[in-house]
């Protein structure tokens, strides 16, 4: 008996759903979900992408839900859908959306100052009393102008972190405003941890009892925490780099909305479900979310490309919303939001005038090499910008 119902366990955690014999692609064209298993498949194993998990979903049904590959290559224990993700920037939009919670209530501006909601100047407060510390600032009175619209579209002026500069990493590099607040789009962590910042001090709340009121707990995302919980340590995936490296699991103790979230691939799931169904926000809210509040110029959204401008990506009007990025196809806008670090790359694309969506998780350094080819397959999305990405195909050789 007991080995009877271990095997119907391992039977539900690694079976997948699939609840359509085909899935209609934004253009309006078909495609049968076999071919789709069978081109994740081979995807998966062609580009050495150690584990992934693939989830096509409506606003209120899965269509198709699937693991490939290992939860830990070392261990060889195969990876399923229920298993816990370090969810890298994949928590940005989660915080964007409590931020949007926050301005339905009349809590917060987006458009008023942050240090207006301060007791004391910015740079007054140190490492101690925040997560980076704002010493750095008195010399640069820019930073007075910096709005939560500004941190959720990326316009603050921050570099993405301040140890990260044009010639390396360098731990003791102060934190400077290297363009002016509001003119233009650079992807930045440390703009979104002001933003908590300022959002705990005005609610009196950490982050976590914010989402868990907010997201998780409305969203039935169970599995999903700001913080390390006691029930992921039987449960959760490791990342892999390289070959076959596998990287030990970072157990966070301290909430950044930047990037210390864990889920699964079925919580994040939920969460793009909601967003499709426009759940739990205003209207206002969500037309705003997903407005253009920036266009983006740049070459790549990252290293010294970030300040070369191109117009390349003028023909599917790429630019920045408020916790996502957008452009237009010619069957609608695409909203997406990628996640990045070793061993962990994501992507979550949806297209709210098609009702459809997608969300890939990978525990694998490799998993980007496949998104362009992917979302060409299973969407029928040729506009993705996946050079300003840098998602380079995995058989493109240079």
């Amino acid at each position: 008996m007991k080995s009877t119902l271990s095997f119907l366990i391992v039977l539900l955690l690694f079976t997948p759903q699939i609840h359509a014999q085909n899935i209609k692609r934004i253009d309006n064209s078909t495609i049968p979900v076999e071919a789709l298993d069978s081109n994740f498949g081979r995807l998966q194993r062609e580009a050495n992408v150690h584990g992934l998990t693939i989830s096509i979903i409506t606003k209120d049904s899965i269509l198709f839900q699937k693991p490939y590959g290992s939860r830990n290559l070392k261990e060889k224990q195969p990876l399923g859908m229920s298993h816990n993700f370090y969810a890298a920037s994949l928590s940005k939009p989660v915080f964007a959306f409590i931020v949007m919670k926050l301005v339905d209530a009349g809590v917060i501006d987006l458009d008023k100052p942050l240090v207006e909601y301060l007791d004391r100047p910015l740079p007054s407060y140190t490492f101690k009393e925040t997560y980076e510390g704002y010493q750095d600032l008195s010399s640069d009175e820019r930073y007075k102008k910096i709005t939560a619209r500004m941190c959720l579209s990326h316009t603050t002026g921050f570099p993405n972190w301040r140890y990260i500069g044009n010639s390396g990493i360098n731990m003791n590099k102060p934190l400077e405003i290297e363009s002016a607040p509001g003119t233009y789009y650079s992807y930045s962590g440390e703009g979104i941890q002001l933003l908590q910042f300022v959002v705990e001090q005005v609610t009196k709340k950490r982050l976590e009892e914010l989402a868990q009121t907010y997201v998780f707990e409305p969203f039935n995302m169970t599995m999903t925490s700001f913080l390390w919980q006691d029930r992921f340590e039987t449960n959760y995936a490791v990342g892999h780099y390289g070959k076959k490296k596998v990287l030990e699991r970072r157990k966070r103790n301290q909430e950044y909305a930047a990037g210390s979230m864990d889920t699964t691939p079925q919580d994040y799931a939920k969460f793009i479900q909601a967003m499709l169904a426009k759940k739990g926000l205003s209207a206002t809210a969500y037309e705003d979310m997903f407005s253009p509040q920036i266009s983006i110029t740049a070459t790549q959204q990252f290293g010294n490309n970030r300040w070369k401008i191109t117009e390349e990506n003028k023909n599917i009007n790429l630019s920045y919303g408020l916790g996502w990025g957008i452009y237009e196809t010619p069957y609608g806008k695409a909203i997406f939001k990628e996640g990045h670090m070793d061993g962990w790359e994501h992507y979550a694309i949806f297209y709210p005038s098609k009702n459809i969506g997608m969300v890939i998780m990978c525990n694998s350094s490799n998993g980007e090499g496949i998104f362009k080819e992917l979302l060409e397959i299973a969407m029928g999305d040729r506009w993705m910008p996946w050079y300003w990405e840098n998602f380079i195909p995995y058989d493109v050789k240079g």
